[in-house]
């Protein structure tokens, strides 16, 4: 079986590659048990035939995982799989800018949903940090998940390009996201946002990214409304059960974390550091922003989220935590195929507009 996912992207079998993926993804689920094999049982959680299935197709096409490739043709192998996966999503107008970051212009990108179109009544929004381990990812990568919400939640989206590891190693990430936050704040109303309702969000890297912004928002009183962390990075010093449990066959690996942490921490770097470890925060300020935390099951980052989720409980701090037992780290990206992951990413939609009310 030829590997379509390695043709070029101007061929017309890349151009059909997404139509076929869809197709496989979109089977009835009593096919796609069928074809997935026997059930994946974990940690006393069954994982989702969606996503078992997806997971075989990907080992049957002998798509090499990207953490195997060297990180620029990573960065190319995980740009297509995003399309593949996210689909060409619904929007009803999109914008590219330059925001200010911590060493220069950053690109951004803007989404206003289609129900805002034409009406000068301003409306919430969120500041986007994408994932990746802070060595991959884009706008372009994650152009249908801001899509997605910005349609789904109702909410403008500014999607933030911050500078990538090795070639620019902690803080620049940190830095990029607080001054793009701070920057998108001030800025609000000539985005048409409601100043009072800007919130911060992300998955894995970009929620860890979002919580650290959010920390410093509060510590330095610059309003905030909220902060949506997808399976975040809380915790590069100990390796939590769920990093044990689920270190291979899930997707994210061991090995692809091993690469992160160690192309973003420079050596001396303390991986102890509050704005590298969120969870080890020393005192969660006062007036910190509430948090809707979404975690997976199958995920080796769920037990960090999930305990994150808790230290900001315990100190006053409103949070909405969601663990989807069956599914596997990056189920936010698969908003164009299949049907689970999408539902699951319609319910954190909801909660994020919910949470962004008037």
């Amino acid at each position: 079986m030829k590997n379509v996912f390695q043709k070029s992207q101007g061929s017309w079998a890349a151009r059909l590659e997404p139509a076929v993926f869809r197709g496989l993804l979109g089977l009835p689920v009593p096919m796609q048990r069928l074809l997935a094999g026997r059930p994946v049982e974990r940690d006393g959680q069954r994982l989702d035939p969606q996503t078992q299935w997806m997971l075989r197709l990907q080992g049957l096409v002998r798509e090499p995982a990207v953490e195997t490739l060297p990180i620029p043709q990573g960065r190319v192998a995980l740009a297509r799989q995003s399309v593949l996966v996210g689909g060409r999503q619904p929007i009803g107008a999109t914008r590219d800018l330059e925001v200010p970051g911590g060493d220069g212009p950053l690109a951004a990108r803007l989404y206003v949903p289609r129900g805002r179109l034409g009406t000068v009544r301003p409306s919430p929004l969120l500041v986007f940090f994408h994932g990746g381990g802070m060595i991959y990812g884009g706008l372009d990568e994650y152009d249908a998940l801001c899509r997605f919400l910005a349609e789904r939640a109702d909410v403008r989206v500014l999607s933030v390009d911050y500078r990538l590891a090795p070639e620019h190693p902690f803080p620049a990430a940190v830095d990029d996201c607080w001054e793009a936050f701070v920057w998108a704040s001030a800025h609000a109303s000539d985005l048409g946002a409601d100043p009072d309702r800007v919130a911060v969000g992300g998955d894995s890297a970009g929620g860890y990214l979002s919580a650290v912004t959010a920390i410093t928002a509060a510590r330095k009183g610059v309003p905030l409304r909220h902060q949506l962390l997808i399976y975040p990075v809380t915790d590069m010093v100990e390796e939590s059960a769920s990093r044990r449990t689920f270190a291979e066959g899930f997707f994210l690996t061991r090995t692809f974390m091993t690469l992160a942490e160690r192309s973003y921490l420079a050596d001396g770097d303390d991986p102890r550091d509050p704005r590298v470890s969120v969870g080890r925060v020393p005192e969660v300020p006062h007036g910190l922003a509430p948090a809707t935390v979404v975690t997976a099951g199958f995920d080796p980052l769920r037990d960090e989220g999930e305990a994150y989720a808790r230290r900001l409980a315990d100190a006053g701090v409103r949070v909405d935590l969601t663990r989807y037992p069956g599914f596997i780290h990056g189920f936010a990206n698969i908003v164009g195929a299949g049907r689970s992951t999408r539902a699951a990413m319609e319910e954190v939609a909801a909660k994020l507009c919910a949470a962004l009310a008037p």
